[in-house]
């Protein structure tokens, strides 16, 4: 499925002086505003041609029989509980270490997410804690692929199948992923990725899920505009017909033409993206392995990594600093950086509906007071990559115990 690499995309060529590094910065190029600016001068802007193409391309890509776009990763997540049948008092579980939409969704349908903790390690869903958060109400787990690294799916499949429940995958960050040689994209159920401004490809906004179960993906398709009966989009177009049904109280999620125009031309690039990142990733390795009080993240074997992020953890026992302080002398050094996440049992929300506290996630609670996310996108240059490597090097050094 890889390609080859675009050399120019991690360049030596870089002036010699502090501008800032930021945390993350898209790879658009003219492809996508030629593509993008074609779309606008043909009159059709909304859902059309476009994201058919877009649709079709990224189910080619992942290997799967459906893709359905939309306007964003929430909406795929939303859509896809919709289409395997959660209601009102059905539980999903969710890992406490994510971003809230992936549990935002399942209150949509004033259900419950169930929260289990993650591994200390990889950050992902701990699958050995997922047996005694299952009960008689659970319906489906959410695994959430952590950074682009793709979760422990064997074996969070063995057990939702033992209990006939659904698997709704979580792929935010996990594009192009693979587990034990298969796409993420073809694991799951329904697999959801997001096309934000930070992902691995983007449309501004957007987002797939993909499916092989074709009732599914059609009522995914019918409920992301409006619950109006199939191809809804085509009665502006010379074949279409103004005659229409609404056969469900759907929603407002489908995606425009114009998104889909970037998404075409960023797909194409998306194995190219991914090698840049690689390098980068290899040379952070390379870097922090030397540096005790940094420990970079674990890639398992059996999984090709997406990395999205790079997220490394401090050792705060041989440090005189705390996290949030690194992250200010970094700032200082004019370095961009982010945290992923704050796990959702620390917001007030969950926290006081649920009664969650940090005690009851011990991994995610130690792993968030100790976790950087630090830049990792194409446009990097090696001298950018170097001077993050310096400026984490020099901090370090400067508040070693």
């Amino acid at each position: 499925m890889l390609l080859p690499a675009d050399s120019s995309l991690l360049t030596s060529k870089h002036p010699m002086h502090s501008e800032f590094i930021p945390f993350h910065k898209p790879a658009i190029g003219e492809d996508e505003i030629r593509s993008v600016v074609e779309t606008l001068r043909s009159g059709w802007l909304t859902t059309g041609s476009k994201v058919k193409r877009f649709e079709e391309d990224f189910a080619r890509y992942v290997g799967c029989k459906h893709a359905v776009a939309v306007n964003s990763g929430t909406a795929a997540l939303h859509l896809a509980l919709d289409a395997v049948g959660i209601k009102e008092g059905d539980e999903v579980i969710v890992p406490t270490m994510t971003f809230t939409a992936t549990a935002e969704v399942v209150l949509y349908f004033k259900a419950k997410p169930v929260l289990v903790d993650c591994q200390p390690d990889t950050f992902n869903l701990d699958p050995t804690q997922l047996e005694a958060a299952i009960t008689s109400k659970t319906k489906a787990i959410i695994p959430v692929h952590m950074a682009g690294q793709a979760c422990d799916m064997n074996e969070i499949l063995s057990i939702a199948r033992r209990h006939d429940l659904r698997v709704i995958e979580d792929a935010a960050h996990a594009l192009p992923a693979s587990y034990r040689g298969k796409t993420i994209g073809t694991v799951g159920d329904i697999t959801c990725f997001s096309f934000y401004a930070t992902k691995t490809i983007t449309t501004g906004e957007g987002g797939m899920a993909t499916t092989d179960n074709s009732e599914w993906a059609e009522r995914m398709r019918m409920m992301s505009l409006h619950g109006i009966s199939h191809d809804a989009w085509r009665r502006y177009t010379k074949e279409g017909s103004w005659y229409y049904e609404v056969v469900s109280p759907g929603f407002k999620y489908n995606l425009t033409d114009i998104a889909a125009a970037s998404g075409i031309e960023q797909l194409k690039k998306c194995n190219e993206f991914w090698q840049a990142r690689q390098r980068i990733a290899l040379s952070y390795e390379k870097a922090f392995a030397e540096i005790d009080e940094v420990q970079p993240p674990l890639c398992r074997k059996d999984v090709q990594h997406a990395w999205h992020l790079f997220v490394i953890q401090l050792a705060l026992d041989r440090l005189r600093i705390n996290r949030n302080q690194f992250i200010d002398a970094l700032g200082e050094k004019e370095i961009g950086t982010s945290v992923h996440f704050i796990p959702l049992h620390l917001h007030p929300y969950y926290r006081d509906k649920f009664g969650y506290k940090p005690a009851d996630f011990p991994n995610a609670s130690t792993v968030f007071e100790r976790i950087i996310s630090l830049p990792i996108y194409p446009k990097m240059t090696e001298a950018d990559v170097e001077r993050v490597i310096e400026a984490v090097k020099s901090i370090t050094q400067q508040n070693r115990r």
